[in-house]
């Protein structure tokens, strides 16, 4: 029987705490991306967002930006990539898709984000996912078909596609892009990580709130507006985005991916909790495939006796 060290087990249960916190804030950020709908412009959201997040971020790290500032300055353009990428282009296209598209579309299409890591791992780094994290895979795929479907797959079939599910699909290839990149992140505090992707983030906003105002769709947000705004921007793009990094760090890519399939389950929890929506059976089945899923890849990998890629 391999043994394991308890540090070994702490930073797994310490990274499953963080992506679950991690997916429960982007589950609330769908939802309100789709309350901001015509309460406040896709472009500006984010452009808002992420510079609040600067606001924030830059004097709380401001001592860890100078500690790290060598290394910044010589990987300053992956850094601002991050930001351009995972934070900006990203959250652009995932505003811009709820405005056309329902949240269970959306939800549904991220979906497909740890299949792309799978990919991109492979396709970069020839990291193997094993045979137990494609049935966790599988399994956690099921979870969101059965959220999607209220328990009857054949209704997928009847679900409208347009504009929206195409941007949410190249959004989900970016995510992926950007989680398997975390490879190549250079040695900084996780502070200096989300601050100098957060100034990307705004620099990648700039052309499209210049093609918002050209075209005359500027206006600034109402109260809703604002109140989406400031959720974005201190819980989504500063307490998710330190999260997932570090959940990511401390397990990899590979296996953080796949709590990404929690997203449907908790848009269905803060339903119930913030909208008053029923709690049906299908649900709770729902739950247990994608809670399963993320189990059996995780403990077939604590069975092995030797590491596992990640």
């Amino acid at each position: 029987m391999p043994s394991f060290s308890a540090s070994s087990l702490s930073a797994s249960s310490r990274a499953y705490a963080l992506l679950i916190v991690t997916t429960l804030i982007w589950a609330g950020n769908s939802v309100a991306g789709k309350i901001g709908a015509g309460h406040v412009h896709p472009f500006l959201l984010t452009a808002l967002r992420w510079s609040l997040a600067v606001l924030i971020i830059i004097p709380l790290a401001w001592p860890k930006l100078k500690r790290d500032w060598p290394v910044i300055r010589r990987h300053w353009p992956l850094l601002i990539v991050y930001g351009i990428f995972g934070f900006g282009l990203f959250n652009l296209l995932l505003y811009t898709a709820l405005n056309y598209a329902n949240v269970v579309n959306v939800m549904i299409e991220q979906a497909a984000i740890p299949l792309l890591i799978f990919a991109g791992n492979f396709a970069l780094f020839r990291v193997k996912a094993t045979a137990a994290q494609l049935a966790g895979f599988g399994l956690t795929l099921a979870g969101v078909v059965v959220t999607a479907s209220h328990g009857d797959p054949s209704r997928l079939l009847r679900l409208e596609v347009n504009i929206g599910d195409a941007l949410m699909l190249l959004s989900a290839v970016i995510y992926a892009g950007y989680t398997v990149g975390l490879k190549w992140k250079p040695p900084v505090h996780w502070q200096t990580l989300i601050a100098i992707p957060c100034i990307g983030a705004v620099i990648a906003c700039i052309p499209f709130l210049i093609w918002t105002y050209s075209h005359g769709a500027f206006a600034w947000p109402d109260a809703t507006g604002w109140g989406v705004i400031v959720y974005a921007g201190i819980f989504a793009s500063l307490v998710a985005s330190g999260t997932y990094v570090a959940g990511v760090e401390l397990i990899g890519a590979n296996r953080a991916g796949l709590f990404i399939n929690l997203l449907p389950v908790f848009g269905v929890i803060l339903s119930v909790i913030i909208l008053r929506a029923p709690l049906e059976a299908f649900h709770l089945v729902a739950m247990a495939l994608v809670i399963g899923g993320i189990v059996l890849s995780e403990w077939s990998r604590a069975r092995s006796s030797s590491p596992l890629p990640r």
